[in-house]
């Protein structure tokens, strides 16, 4: 009777220690994709853009950032792009969006990209979206983007920048990279 108990203990904690390897290796995966989709991997991302501006996007009146002057980049939606210099190129006010949506051509979701403006969103009337709300984007910043159903994310009142900015990776230029808030950017020191 003992060996049979022992038998069963046995199983048990193999069960458990089992069940706490593979909860530790999903979780490392969720981990390593969590990490990768704040670093922001646009590895699928036009960089570069022909500098046209969605219809009825309306240019800044006081931007922090006029056209022409210089900026340093705060945020990494990319590799290369954190602190790196900005002209301005162009400057918003507008609605900016966060969003999440699956590629039309599939593959695998992603989540909080790093920003839609309100123009690019398909018949959306002129007042902002609520997180959660679901609409399609002609925006074309990354692969398979143009066409996509996205869910909003989070949503904010702001400027936003068209920039030039040359990569601090590999000094590749960018042109006429849409889209980095005002808050994403810093004064020239």
């Amino acid at each position: 009777m003992l060996i049979e108990k022992l038998k069963r203990s046995a199983w048990v904690y193999l069960f458990v220690a089992l069940f706490l390897v593979l909860g530790a290796c999903s979780n490392t995966e969720d981990v390593e994709r969590t990490e990768k989709m704040e670093g922001m991997d646009h590895s699928n991302m036009d960089m570069s853009s022909s500098g046209e501006v969605p219809e009825g996007l309306k240019a800044a009146k006081n931007p922090t950032y006029p056209v022409g002057s210089k900026a340093i980049i705060q945020e990494a939606h990319m590799e290369g792009m954190k602190d790196a210099e900005a002209t301005i190129v162009g400057a918003y006010d507008t609605t900016v969006y966060t969003i999440t949506y699956t590629p039309t051509m599939g593959g695998e979701k992603v989540e909080n990209h790093k920003w839609v403006v309100h123009e690019e969103l398909i018949d959306v009337g002129d007042a902002p979206l609520e997180p959660g709300a679901e609409v399609k984007t002609d925006a074309s910043h990354m692969k398979d983007m143009e066409g996509a159903t996205v869910e909003i994310n989070s949503a904010e009142q702001t400027i936003v920048y068209m920039v030039d900015f040359t990569m601090t990776t590999n000094g590749e230029e960018v042109k006429n990279h849409k889209w980095v808030t005002e808050r994403e950017l810093s004064p020239v020191k």
